[in-house]
């Protein structure tokens, strides 16, 4: 059984005003020391989030025990700070966001400016086990087209700098500016890949290895494929299926490279579109069917991809519950639809922040 982890990052918040909080160094502060030395957070780009990571699980209820347990801690330390954490993917109200210490933020913030300065978006990363870097690369050849499905389902950012950005996934348009950000042409081998990696880094763009910012890639630190495109879930039930999903693709298309079936050529400019009207629409109206290319509406398509995997899930034990969690945003929406409908019946972005600290633990 392939495993699975995910990272998560989260934005500190005032519990009252819903304003997000540059609290960031006191919260990890407060973190070492309960954990007696390292512990399970880690500082993000800016002071305003907070990201922590599971452990790797072999079954999809340890990993949902992790992403909670995690987030209970965040929001316990937090509140000790002053502050409370929202699993949202860009702040709703307006910020001014500040750039996090460190040698490397601080590269960051004068190499790419304002680029930097506005990237305050928090992102899901599910890591899944491969057993070589030429399986990986197979798995990430072959999977290029289903990404922009688990964009739709994870859209959390409706909203930017107090109004309503008109997409699901505006945290997906902000993280676009990044020079290695998005989709990729097909690699073909371990080797192109690496050579692929090395060429970007040579050109002095990019800092290091660490700043490859594909949708999916191989992760630099871990023996896993890396898929990066997801907003942060506002609910933990809806982060969960995307790791699912997220196991299933990888496991499908390892699977189709053993079985000799060649990867779909798809243009990265293609993959592009899909990418946009995913960020754009999320659950709420069309996609581009993976296969075709072709609009369609959005749950045929996340059907589609259940299909897909289908056989991975029931081989898993997770086929029933994937059903059951994508049915259930299909019914309550994405966290992009809930944040608007609860605009809607509070008329104030302050209280749907409140509510979705709330939710934030599940």
């Amino acid at each position: 059984m392939r495993t699975v982890g995910v990272e998560e990052e989260l934005l500190l918040v005032d519990a009252e005003s819903g304003e997000p909080q540059a609290l960031a160094t006191a919260v990890l502060a407060l973190a070492e020391r309960r954990a007696g030395g390292e512990s399970a957070f880690e500082a993000e780009l800016h002071h305003q989030q907070l990201e922590f990571g599971t452990e790797p699980c072999d079954t999809m209820a340890g990993l949902a025990d992790g992403i909670r347990r995690s987030r209970d801690e965040a929001a316990r330390i937090a509140a000790d700070a002053g502050a409370a954490v929202a699993a949202l993917a860009t702040s709703p109200l307006p910020v001014s966001p500040s750039i996090g210490e460190g040698e490397r933020h601080r590269w960051l913030a004068e190499r790419f400016g304002l680029t930097a300065q506005e990237q305050l978006t928090c992102g899901c990363h599910v890591h899944v086990s491969v057993e070589s870097d030429e399986e990986g690369v197979a798995v990430l050849d072959r999977m290029r087209p289903w990404l922009p499905v688990l964009l739709a389902l994870s859209g959390n950012s409706p909203f930017w700098q107090g109004v309503d950005s008109s997409y699901s996934s505006y945290r997906s348009r902000v993280w676009g500016r990044w020079p290695s950000a998005g989709p990729t042409e097909m690699f073909g081998s371990a080797d192109g890949y690496h050579e692929r990696i090395r060429a970007l880094v040579g050109t002095g763009v990019l800092r290091d290895e660490g700043m490859i910012y594909f949708d999916a890639r191989l992760s630099y630190r871990y023996p896993t494929v890396e898929i990066r495109v997801a907003d942060v879930c506002l609910d933990p039930a809806d982060t969960v299926l995307l790791a699912t999903l997220a196991r299933g693709l990888v496991e499908t298309a390892a699977r189709e490279w053993r079985s000799g079936k060649a990867a779909d050529p798809v243009a990265a400019s293609v993959l592009r579109m899909a990418a946009w009207q995913a960020g754009r629409s999320g659950m709420d109206g069309q996609l581009l069917h993976p296969l075709t290319m072709r609009p369609e509406p959005a749950e045929d398509v996340a059907r589609a991809l259940l299909a897909h995997v289908s056989d991975a899930l029931e081989d898993s034990g997770d086929l029933g519950a994937a059903e059951k969690a994508l049915w259930a945003v299909g019914n309550r929406g994405t966290g992009a639809r809930i944040q608007r409908d609860l605009l809607a019946g509070s008329g104030s972005l302050r209280t749907a922040v409140a509510e979705c600290v709330a939710r934030t633990r599940g």
